[in-house]
């Protein structure tokens, strides 16, 4: 997943290890994604389309 974001150029990323199961991207003080909230992974490309704003 970082690969994608990385490709999109412009985002700095940072992977910060969780436990128990968290699983959450932030970007400039936002979420964009939760798996607490959707209950699953991004599917591949999610968070990049996210990010790109689609």
């Amino acid at each position: 997943m970082s690969n994608e974001v990385l490709e999109l150029g412009g985002h700095q990323v940072n992977l910060v290890a969780g436990s128990g199961g968290v699983f959450e991207v932030t970007a400039e003080g936002r979420t964009l994604f939760s798996k607490a909230d959707s209950n699953r992974f991004p599917e591949p490309g999610e968070i990049a389309g996210v990010l790109a704003g689609e």
